[in-house]
């Protein structure tokens, strides 16, 4: 969840965890409630990382990127759409007819999103803003994972500084059910 460095590291290790929780649930059996586990961990991730994304990283490309509105607009409508497959995989088993399709269409828009973010975001981040600028975005990226939600929330505000008050309060209640429901993160 935390790894150090500045923001392009930090999330570009965010990135190669979601690769890995993706790549071991396609290595369990269809049907395998290790897959269900999982993807429960695929989603604590997903949504901490995105609520971080939100919450710091596009702010800064809209104050720091030429055309930072434009880009940060599609980074939160490729979230959005992540957010609300996560929610129709919430309440599936591993062994629901949709399941593996849900998993196969969330791997493609993630990948996607990824890919953007790495090739294009990321270098212009990099490029307009000063190192000490990334370490310091780095460090308010790993805060916001510590605290953030650990189920999707699609209805919640992706923008400042509605955004920053809801999911304070609403990761409080996440890891409280996370607590009844013995789902350990």
């Amino acid at each position: 969840m935390g790894h150090g460095g500045n923001v392009i590291v930090e999330l570009t290790t965010d990135h190669r965890e979601v690769d890995s929780l993706f790549a071991q649930i396609e290595a369990q059996p269809v049907g395998a409630k290790q897959r269900r586990e999982l993807a429960d961990d695929l989603t604590v991730e997903l949504v901490r990382h995105s609520v971080a994304e939100e919450e710091y990283l596009y702010p800064a490309v809209r104050r720091y990127v030429d055309g930072g509105d434009d880009l940060a607009d599609k980074e939160l409508e490729d979230h959005a759409g992540v957010e609300r497959l996560l929610k129709d995989l919430e309440g599936r088993e591993a062994d629901d007819d949709q399941f593996n399709h849900l998993i196969a269409k969330l791997k493609l828009e993630v990948s996607a999103h990824v890919r953007d973010e790495e090739n294009r975001l990321f270098p212009l981040l990099e490029a307009a803003c000063t190192p000490e600028a990334l370490d310091e975005l780095g460090d308010k990226i790993r805060k916001a994972k510590k605290t953030a939600p650990t189920r999707p929330h699609p209805a919640a505000p992706t923008t400042p500084p509605a955004n920053k008050i809801v999911a304070t309060g609403t990761g409080l209640v996440d890891r409280a059910r996370d607590l009844l429901t013995g789902r350990n993160h």
